[in-house]
């Protein structure tokens, strides 16, 4: 069951090498919006990159462009109600997370042809590519788990998508 129906400048730089990565140190809950506004793809986009921008530094409009080039070269929707938009752009300095939760089901042209209600952007400078691949390969590997997006999707307040984050990467 997918959950449509059933399915600060936080730096990398400073984690111990050969452990990995963990989300909860990256996307803490004032890094996450719940609920989202935004209706649709570009609008929810907009808003996380907003909230990006605000949460660590760097030039909206340049981070926007950036996120949205990527998307249009394929959708970062992978599926059971899940997307991952993501960049890399000058306009950011570390590499930063956020992570949001819409209300209703979005439109994203997902993989799987769902609509979208989880999203985490993941936008960093071109000298994190490393470490924005562990980030995007330990969100796709949470978030596989039906009974985390579940939780996820039953949150009401940034505390509690944190909360479901926290248990699943103590349990990984």
């Amino acid at each position: 069951m997918h959950c449509l129906t059933s399915w600060g400048l936080i730096g990398l730089t400073h984690a111990a090498s050969g452990r990995p990565v963990l989300l909860t140190e990256l996307l803490t809950p004032d890094r996450v919006v719940v609920p989202l506004a935004a209706r649709d793809k570009a609008g929810v986009i907009a808003e996380l990159t907003r909230h990006l921008v605000d949460c660590s530094g760097g030039e909206y409009v340049q981070v926007l462009q950036a996120v949205e080039e990527r998307e249009s070269v394929l959708s970062t929707g992978i599926g059971f109600g899940v997307a991952i938009p993501h960049a890399r752009s000058a306009a950011v300095s570390e590499l930063s997370v956020v992570g949001g939760l819409s209300p209703v089901p979005v439109p994203y042209d997902s993989i799987d042809g769902d609509p979208v209600r989880l999203f985490f952007l993941i936008v960093g400078p071109e000298a994190s590519a490393g470490q924005h691949v562990k980030v995007l390969s330990r969100i796709a590997r949470l978030v596989r788990r039906e009974t985390l997006r579940e939780q996820l999707c039953e949150a009401d307040t940034p505390d509690q998508f944190y909360s479901a984050l926290l248990d699943a990467e103590a349990r990984a």
